[in-house]
């Protein structure tokens, strides 16, 4: 026998705090949560609200923030780091919430999407693919709660050195008050964010998706610069929601790696979410399967805790299977002709073949998909 379906309700914000309120103990991620929904307007964008989960007995199962997509080729529904789980995440409510979903807005009246997006735990049907990877898999997490003094002993002696290396070397970090961010951001940050993008070989977004970010999240981010001579070197955005932190977006110039300036800005960091109540800070994404290219930040965020946590990935649920099959087929063959094709150029030219090449912005960290 079959279990019943899950209830699904919109909920508005006092209902959602209501709700939050009533849980203080789950984390509910920032891009869960209502003010989430405004910065996603204000970029233009179309969030279908945060919907309730309840089973027959009444009692709450999950939530997700669903934001409208529209790409070509394909529509979608995509919840950004999430759901959120009120309840055991057995592979049995999984199941139960996505067939929901599925039902939910193949009778939407407003969209019509291809598939919902979502993180899933346990892979199983009627979850698939992705067509296209937008969430890291694993993160480090620093716990926030013991003494400054244990926390900076819990580093690994690198960190410790590099922080000491960044103080000798003149770096001092600025906590930027917030009537200053945006023109700070747009004149000393944002050709920061670009080199380093060029650097490592990521897309980063426009200097305006930034800017929005902190006017409309203000009143849950930090801006930190580490400056030397008055230069700012390196910079990073933190998000804080009940009491968990994110080491969010950041960006270096080549000359705050060789001040070890990176190091004692996000130490400094951690003293101000600490000193603000919260109680841990993710440092984003790191390595995996479908992320090898994080490696080198990897090696930068292990000095600062052995804490790996594995976030689910996220997955489509096609709402239209035989369609999303030949969409997905369409996409993967577009992906693969300029391949080939630089393939053919090489072998015709001489030249060794190397697989990879640019990557998109991968989370937070890098942005959305």
């Amino acid at each position: 026998m079959s279990a019943a379906p899950l209830t699904y309700t919109l909920l508005d914000a006092d209902a959602f705090e209501g709700l939050a309120a009533a849980h203080p103990d789950v984390v509910i991620p920032l891009e869960q949560s209502p003010q989430w929904i405004g910065f996603e307007r204000a970029l233009g964008r179309a969030p279908l609200g945060i919907w309730a989960y309840t089973d027959a007995a009444g009692a709450i199962v999950a939530t997700a923030s669903f934001v409208h997509v529209v790409r070509r080729f394909r529509e979608s529904v995509v919840v950004v780091n999430g759901p959120v789980w009120f309840t055991e995440r057995t592979p049995a409510a999984e199941r139960l919430l996505m067939e929901t979903v599925r039902e939910q807005f193949r009778e939407h009246p407003a969209v019509t999407p291809l598939y919902a997006r979502m993180q899933v735990a346990t892979l199983q049907a009627p979850a698939t693919g992705p067509i296209e990877h937008g969430w890291y898999e694993r993160e480090i997490v620093v716990d926030l709660t013991p003494s400054e003094a244990d926390l900076l002993k819990g580093f690994r002696p690198n960190a410790r050195n590099s922080i000491r290396r960044a103080q000798r070397n003149g770096v001092e970090v600025r906590n930027i008050p917030r009537e200053e961010w945006t023109g700070v951001f747009a004149a000393e940050l944002f050709p920061i964010m670009q080199e380093t993008a060029a650097r490592d070989g990521f897309q980063a977004f426009d200097s305006s998706y930034y800017e929005t970010l902190l006017t409309e999240l203000g009143d849950h981010l930090r801006l930190l610069v580490a400056y030397r001579d008055g230069v700012a070197l390196s910079w990073l955005i933190t998000t804080e929601y009940r009491g968990y932190s994110v080491y969010y977006f950041a960006g270096s110039t080549l000359e705050a790696r060789s001040t070890f300036a990176p190091y004692l800005l996000l130490w400094e960091a951690f003293r101000v979410l600490k000193a603000a109540g919260n109680t841990a800070c993710g440092l984003t994404g790191i390595a995996s399967e479908n992320y090898p290219g994080l490696a080198n930040v990897t090696t930068f965020k292990r000095n600062f805790s052995k804490n790996v946590v594995v976030v689910p990935t996220t997955y489509d649920i096609p709402l239209d299977a035989v369609r999303y099959t030949a969409v997905a087929s369409l996409l993967a063959a577009r992906r693969a002709a300029p391949a080939v094709a630089r393939a053919a150029v090489r072998r015709a030219a001489g030249l060794p073949w190397r697989i990879g090449g640019k990557r998109d912005a991968v989370g937070a960290s890098a942005g959305h998909s």
